[in-house]
């Protein structure tokens, strides 16, 4: 793992039921962290929780979450598609980038792919994302920031 790949430390095991909410949000480390320990609680008391994938740098988010990227998300919320080509059809664009930004949304755990018959099926298995920036000064300290999920 590179300092810039995603953390997913706190993923929920590949076969449980996906959230019904996805938040995006852009937290320093120590705040995401009290975070997580208190979705973890919450959801160890039978409480539904969103997934969270959290990017503790702004201008990260900014370049993954581009705006042909989000045009991704949204087709990919309002109906599932039947191949990556099928996807890059409905919105126009070449099969390799819409391919190559699949990819990258997965590996932040923003979108999932399930295999059919030789083709990969991508899918946003939520009925809402929300997306929460914060920005403030930074601190003496600060490195590259990196994504946890």
């Amino acid at each position: 793992m590179t300092e810039n790949s995603p953390d997913h430390t706190d993923d929920p095991p590949v076969d449980s039921e996906s959230p019904s909410t996805l938040r995006i949000t852009s937290k320093p480390f120590e705040e995401h962290r009290e975070s997580v320990l208190d979705r973890a609680e919450r959801w160890e008391q039978g409480e539904a929780v969103p997934h969270v994938v959290n990017f503790q740098d702004a201008s990260r988010l900014q370049r993954i979450l581009t705006p042909r990227r989000l045009e991704l998300v949204r087709s990919l919320m309002e109906a599932p598609a039947e191949s990556i080509r099928d996807l890059a059809a409905r919105l126009d664009r070449d099969v390799r980038q819409v391919h190559d930004d699949l990819h990258l949304l997965s590996d932040y755990r923003i979108v999932h792919f399930t295999e059919s018959g030789g083709a990969k099926q991508p899918s946003v298995p939520y009925d809402t994302v929300q997306i929460d920036i914060e920005l403030s000064t930074p601190s003496a300290d600060a490195t590259e920031s990196q994504a946890s999920a």
